[in-house]
């Protein structure tokens, strides 16, 4: 029994690195530091040691031979999930170029609307570090923000420290859409969040009425979707009388059609607060499920984000049409690999198709596979790395245990090699 320290995590997406874990032989108890999203994602048993060829085990030889043989005469393989460290992308993406594949991470949908918008106008973003040294007010839009990161407030905003503040404890926290599930975003002198609720649906109309009260400009209604324009009126003096404030939203919260005009929207506003002597930057929430780390592993060996084709020798990007689900509604794809190392609950669509997962051992499949092979997960059984949300950072990830277990970048280099063969 060892117990390890400063344990980083790839789980929560905000670049956790101080965890404290035992380790006994192969089960892992998070002792320090843990949190709802981490604690359960470390603590997750082996279960499954052997891949599985219809049910049946076999060895790793094997299933990559049998993978290799189901891919061999596609046409137009789909691989999703895309949930793995950088190695895992690059072998993932070797694999895709090999095979004439698709490439789609699970979490694109919503992710999308964040790629829409940076692509048509940019937007201003700033990095975790920055939020935690120069941040006084933080604007939280449509998401609870504290269940997706349980410890964003203590990591980042009631720091004891910040190089610009003298006392962080005086940062000022908004909810606006979706009230807080706890009271991480209360400060340390018992300052709660203000919070303006309202339906997610209705977000569209009320961050377009706080834009343009930002703008000066005149709103004739004294409420919108509930809310008092005076109230949003002074939010947007807020933001004119602080020093540097953030604004962040999580794309795939945003679960109506054309989420990316919302998006756009706020990006939009704050290059508006920034025309007006003071400074604001963004902060989109991702990094869960290898989000962040497959768009930019495909960014720097395509020019493109995950949702990407290469089944004409080059890659061709749609973030549209080149939608796991949507190939496999229509009749397009003819074989399903789906890559997931981090969450045994993200298991693949039920299909029809040829199925090969390549996952973390303890998944549970209503259909069974034709292929199962478990791998290791990075910052647990290898070590790795990942990148956090603000993409500035590669988290580099601890190996913890000798499971025995392969990981996905050699799982995947096997098939890839089984196809030249």
């Amino acid at each position: 029994m060892t117990e390890i320290t400063e344990v980083p995590s790839p789980f929560c997406g905000i670049g956790t690195d101080d965890l404290t874990i035992r380790v006994d032989g192969v089960a892992l108890k998070v002792t320090a530091n843990g949190c709802a999203v981490n604690t359960p994602a470390f603590e997750q048993a082996i279960t499954d040691l052997s891949p599985r060829v219809d049910g049946k085990q076999v060895s790793l030889d094997v299933a990559v031979a049998q993978a290799a043989a189901l891919l061999k005469d596609t046409r137009l393989p789909v691989i999703g999930g895309c949930a793995t460290d950088v190695n895992g992308m690059r072998g993932l993406l070797a694999l895709a170029d090999r095979a004439g594949a698709v490439v789609d991470n699970m979490n694109f949908t919503g992710a999308r609307n964040n790629f829409l918008a940076l692509q048509d106008s940019g937007w201003m973003n700033t990095t975790l570090a920055e939020v935690k040294n120069r941040c006084d007010l933080l604007l939280v839009v449509g998401t609870d923000l504290e269940a997706f990161a349980p410890r964003f407030f203590e990591r980042y905003l009631w720091n004891k420290e910040a190089m610009f503040l003298d006392d962080t404890s005086h940062r000022e926290v908004i909810y606006l859409g979706k009230a807080p599930s706890g009271d991480a975003s209360t400060s340390p002198a018992g300052q709660k969040a203000q919070v303006l609720a309202c339906a997610t649906e209705d977000l569209p109309e009320v961050v377009a009425v706080l834009r343009a009260l930002v703008k000066g400009q005149p709103i004739r209604a004294t409420s919108v979707c509930g809310i008092a324009v005076a109230d949003l009126q002074a939010i947007a003096d807020k933001f004119k009388a602080a020093k540097y404030s953030v604004v962040t939203w999580a794309a795939g919260a945003l679960a109506y059609g054309q989420a990316e005009l919302t998006v756009q929207t706020l990006s939009e506003m704050v290059k508006d607060i920034n025309d007006q002597n003071t400074r604001c930057s963004g902060l989109p929430l991702a990094g869960k499920e290898g989000d962040q780390t497959a768009n930019q592993v495909c960014g720097w060996t395509t020019g493109y984000p995950a949702r990407t084709r290469f089944s004409s020798g080059y890659p061709e990007y749609d973030p549209f049409l080149n939608d796991t689900k949507l190939l496999l509604a229509n009749g397009e794809a003819d074989a399903l690999v789906w890559v997931q190392a981090f969450n045994v609950t993200a298991v693949p669509p039920t299909t029809s198709l040829p199925t090969i997962v390549v996952g973390r051992s303890g998944m549970t499949f209503s259909k069974e596979p034709d292929v199962f092979i478990p791998v290791g997960t990075p910052g647990i059984d290898h070590a790795g790395h990942a990148y956090r949300m603000d993409n500035v950072v590669a988290i580099r990830l601890k190996k913890l245990r000798d499971s025995g277990l392969p990981s996905t970048a050699e799982v995947l280099n096997a098939i890839e090699q089984a196809l030249v063969e």
